[in-house]
């Protein structure tokens, strides 16, 4: 699933597209992905310029003045601007035709991305209860030490918890812990506000670096312009059981917590 770098790196990508164009039809080839393309967006956003271009934890928001397009690339979802004549194939469920001639196309196999719409004034129910961003001033070692106090979860599934922190996904969350030092089981509750500081340090850090990386290729993800993202190649924990530890030469293991496989090194986290 395309993580917030890799979502990132698509508002990066697709931005300088789609600002200040207008938007003249919309051609939706399947009007039922995850939900159904509300009749409100497909009546109000053709004609409408393209104000701002936002990213929200996973999600992207399209600003005009008639209200937000809200976008989430699913599992296998990307998005590509290209010109008009590109023939759709099987799994492009929609494109929004510009009125420079280009058009934004939604790919997605397994329909599990959205397109869903956000009046003026209001926000969407699927915004109202994240967290705070992980690369925000707001988000600290602090804050995750008085959020965890009594918890029992593991300290993996505790920060993959979209209402504590937005956009730590699966692979950011094991090389985060990992270049904390910290066990992935351990308690949330039991980490000390010391330990917290280094593993916000750590996600700001590995996350600011995957954005510039252009995120992670993993089976699906590719970005707008069709470039792989580089920071697969960089990964300490996350895909490589059995492999050396690029630290200490032990073995990676892999358990599984909150039904996802979770990478780590027995040696250096604890």
């Amino acid at each position: 699933m395309p993580e917030l770098p890799e979502v990132e790196t698509t508002r990066t990508g697709i931005a300088p597209h789609l600002l200040g164009r207008r938007i003249e039809r919309l051609a939706i080839r399947q009007p039922s992905l995850r939900w159904p393309i509300p009749r409100t967006l497909i009546r109000k956003l053709p004609g409408q310029s393209i104000a701002a271009i936002e990213r929200r934890a996973k999600y992207l928001l399209v600003h005009t003045d008639a209200g937000s397009a809200v976008l989430h690339l699913g599992m296998s979802g990307s998005l590509r601007v290209l010109d008009q004549s590109a023939a759709p194939g099987k799994h492009d469920h929609y494109d929004w035709l510009l009125d420079s001639g280009k058009l934004l196309r939604f790919t997605d196999p397994r329909r599990f991305g959205c397109l869903l719409w956000q009046p003026p004034g209001t926000l969407h129910p699927l915004l109202s209860t994240l967290g705070p961003e992980p690369l925000s001033d707001e988000f600290n070692g602090d804050l995750l030490w008085h959020r965890s106090r009594g918890r029992k979860s593991s300290i993996k599934t505790f920060i993959m918890d979209q209402s504590i922190v937005v956009g730590v996904g699966n692979i950011y969350a094991a090389e985060a812990l990992f270049a904390a030092g910290i066990h992935p089981s351990r308690a949330a509750g039991s980490v000390s506000r010391e330990r917290y500081d280094s593993l916000a340090d750590a996600i700001k850090r590995i996350l600011g670096h995957a954005i510039r990386r252009g995120g992670t290729t993993l089976r699906d993800f590719i970005s707008p312009d069709g470039v792989p993202g580089y920071f697969e190649q960089e990964l300490f924990v996350y895909g490589r059981s059995g492999e050396p530890c690029r630290v200490c030469k032990r073995p990676i293991r892999v358990i599984s917590l909150g039904q996802r496989s979770t990478f780590y090194c027995p040696q250096c986290q604890r």
